[in-house]
């Protein structure tokens, strides 16, 4: 994505960047007032692709600027210097991504490098999801901690993601390796990392296979996933693969979400999943509804996390890592004895060290963690924030 504070629109107007804002609507001719403390969303499109480059930042209460043109947004810098220079935001050609900043996220970093980057938390969705899984949910994590940015993600065959042809195999492994390449490619330092269900492992192989783009310390976040054999739930809960398999069956194309929702129901799916599942319906050019992931491609991504054994990370885990699994209450997931218990004795060995692996549950929830109980994932996450913040700070940045 390009330096956030000099944009080109895609119909190459100036888009100058800054304290107060007024935004026109890219697809359309109407133009939204903001509340001047309200954070907001520029969009930049992607060169040929239809697509956008995302970035929350804050407004300022100062006076909207009334100069507009085309489909442009004209922006002062909060310096209150206009950017002369053009660049137009590139596509990384890896993965579809949003980047949600908080509000005291210093923009001259992106311009001066003698400036501390901004901690990076890169937060990773699950199998059949895409990166708005955690948007409201990493919007609320930029207000509490203005200091933070955060890195959403869509992985190979979801969202966004699925129209940037990837060569197989389509694994756990090569999925973390998208993402290692994307914060490369964005010169971007994580450090922190949240995957929930296959995300998690995503996590795991992102620090079994990472050199340089995880900086230590860096504090993993395992959500509702084992680091070995997925065991599915009991009778009467869904079942992900079964979930793939029927949907590979029906049309590309549907008329409704509503057929959707009730042929997923009738075949004995909750209907809270199949709610869920339409959401990656977009409405196409023939008025009909498409799906928006590659169900071939996750298909192979849910076999590679049903067998993908993780232990060995958690069970060495490396200098200056630290690992949270976290265990939803209500988990569609059997989390067993076994799995508890080899848990429990990497936090002994990992303490002795210098790492650190720890076990959380959160109360009343199913394995939707951010959607069941946001709250108290909030809360329990919220811990991990504030002492990357205070250590940063003892740190010098």
């Amino acid at each position: 994505m390009a330096a956030a504070s000099n944009f080109v629109a895609s119909c190459g107007c100036q888009m100058r960047i800054g304290a107060s804002i007024r935004v026109r609507d890219s697809c359309s001719s109407r133009v939204d007032s903001l509340n001047p403390n309200r954070r907001i969303r520029v969009l930049a499109r992607r060169e040929g692709k239809g697509q956008f480059d995302q970035l929350c930042i804050n407004n300022s209460k100062r006076k909207l600027s009334q100069s507009m043109k085309c489909l442009c947004t004209d922006m002062a810098l909060v310096n209150q210097r206009i950017l002369q220079e053009h660049a137009k935001p590139k596509p990384t050609g890896l993965l579809g991504y949003e980047l949600v900043q908080g509000n005291l996220v210093q923009w001259n970093s992106f311009m001066d490098k003698s400036i501390p980057d901004p901690p990076t938390c890169v937060l990773l969705h699950g199998i059949l999801g895409s990166r708005k899984n955690w948007g409201s949910f990493a919007k609320r994590l930029a207000e509490e901690f203005p200091l933070w940015q955060f890195l959403l993600v869509d992985l190979r065959c979801h969202g966004d993601s699925a129209s940037i042809k990837k060569s197989g195999p389509h694994t756990v492994s090569s999925a973390a390796l998208d993402v290692l390449k994307l914060v490369g490619q964005l010169r971007l330092t994580p450090r922190v990392l949240v995957g929930h269900s296959f995300g998690g492992k995503v996590a795991l192989s992102m620090v079994e296979q990472a050199a340089k783009p995880l900086a230590r310390p860096v504090r993993v976040w395992v959500l509702d996933a084992t680091p070995g054999k997925v065991r599915a739930g009991g009778d009467g809960e869904d079942h992900p693969g079964e979930l793939i398999s029927f949907l590979r069956n029906m049309p590309y194309q549907v008329p409704s979400k509503q057929e959707v929702v009730d042929s997923l129901v009738h075949q004995g799916f909750s209907l809270e999943v199949a709610r869920w599942v339409v959401t990656n319906l977009r409405r196409n050019a023939q008025q009909n509804f498409s799906w928006i992931f590659d169900l071939n491609g996750i298909a192979d991504m849910y076999e590679s996390y049903e067998g993908t054994n993780l232990w060995e990370i958690v069970e060495n885990v490396p200098r200056g890592v630290h690992i949270n699994f976290l265990k939803a209450e209500r988990s569609l997931h059997r989390w067993a004895l076994e799995d508890l218990q080899r848990i429990h004795a990497a936090e002994e060995l990992a303490s002795d060290e210098g790492a650190g692996v720890q076990m959380h549950v959160l109360e009343d929830a199913g394995h939707w963690v951010h959607a069941d109980n946001p709250d108290g994932l909030f809360r329990i996450l919220s811990s991990t924030f504030r002492i990357e913040t205070t250590l940063r700070g003892i740190r010098g940045g």
